[in-house]
């Protein structure tokens, strides 16, 4: 397997470059001058000419292109025109944020899709089951936005329950250590901030991960229903084995790899889904960047972004590709 998976990284690595290309040629193509919009209306030609020639926007876009290559190949994605701080410390700076807001929604998904598409799966065409699939084909079809700003209404304008936007109140959270508020909180025995940053990440995340328990739970019950009826199924319950022991050990045990298939996709969804969401609740993260350096024409931090998103969704594959073997003895590379 270790073979395998060298493969497939040093397979990424065109993959990374064409998509590096893409992004770096359409938001060159795309209109207004980044030099105008960071500098204002009222800057003299010399003013922007200086600002060119600071940023790199005075030379041919094959030398800008071949220049961020060389330097991305030894980790130094260029400096942000609107920050004027380098994108990896952008980007560090608010990736946590993503990464909180996806594992929530990643937990909420799985612990409501699994079970209701194993019960659903296990009855089929009962009550448990119409309810399981008209709840999974609420989630496909509802737009994570419009479920955002309804939860927004709902929760914090008519109920007052949760806040509406951020990511914490201000002057509750503690010391930043590792940019991770629940993991910063718990060291330091924060537990105000801890309860804080869940009221936060909580509507967010439902709406971020509603989409995922509606595919979720009907891929489980479709991987449910195909197990079954297979021989060492039935064999289990001719043995006397409960019918739960039968359906979470037997049956759910040998249907993990589509699911463990549509969540590493998911993943990956969740991860690029999240710059809407985020901009709904204005959580600080790098989908609501990416949009702030799309606004500003800010070259480096797009392409920056793009390539991190990039290499999470290659990241996630081959994990799950690794996962494939653990789960089913079967599979060999």
């Amino acid at each position: 397997m270790g073979n395998y998976l060298v493969r497939r990284l040093i397979g990424t690595l065109p993959v990374l470059m064409l998509i590096s290309l893409l992004v770096f040629l359409l938001i060159q193509a795309a209109p207004g001058d980044p030099t105008l919009m960071l500098l204002g209306e009222e800057a003299t030609a010399a003013d922007i000419a200086e600002a060119k020639a600071r940023w790199g926007l005075d030379q041919p876009i094959y030398v800008q292109y071949f220049k961020f290559l060389h330097s991305a190949a030894i980790g130094d994605l260029g400096k942000s025109f609107r920050f004027g701080q380098p994108v990896i410390e952008v980007i560090e700076e608010r990736l946590p944020a993503t990464v909180e807001l996806a594992i929530f929604s990643i937990i909420i998904a799985i612990f409501l899709a699994i079970p209701l598409g194993v019960w659903a799966g296990a009855k089929p065409n009962s009550l448990v089951d119409n309810v399981g699939t008209t709840f999974g084909l609420f989630g496909i079809s509802m737009p994570s936005f419009w479920l955002g700003i309804m939860l927004i209404l709902l929760l914090a304008g008519f109920f007052h329950l949760l806040p509406s936007a951020g990511r914490s109140t201000y002057g509750v959270a503690g010391p930043r250590d590792t940019g991770f508020y629940f993991l910063d909180s718990i060291k330091q025995g924060n537990w105000t901030a801890v309860k804080d940053a869940f009221t936060h990440v909580l509507m967010p995340a439902i709406a971020l991960g509603s989409n995922m328990v509606g595919i979720l739970m009907r891929v489980t019950r479709s991987a449910v229903l195909e197990v079954m009826n297979e021989e060492y199924v039935v064999t289990a319950r001719a043995k006397g084995l409960a019918e739960q022991r039968v359906l979470w050990r037997h049956v759910l045990t040998n249907a993990l790899i589509p699911i463990i298939t549509v969540v590493g996709l998911e993943v990956g969804t969740l991860l690029s889904g999240s710059i809407i969401v985020e901009t709904v609740f204005a959580w600080p993260g790098i989908g609501s960047l990416l949009i702030t350096g799309v606004n500003s024409r800010d070259h480096p931090l797009v392409t920056g972004l793009v390539l991190v998103y990039t290499v999470a969704f290659v990241t996630i594959n081959l994990i799950i590709d690794a996962l494939y073997a653990l789960v089913d003895p079967r599979i060999r590379y």
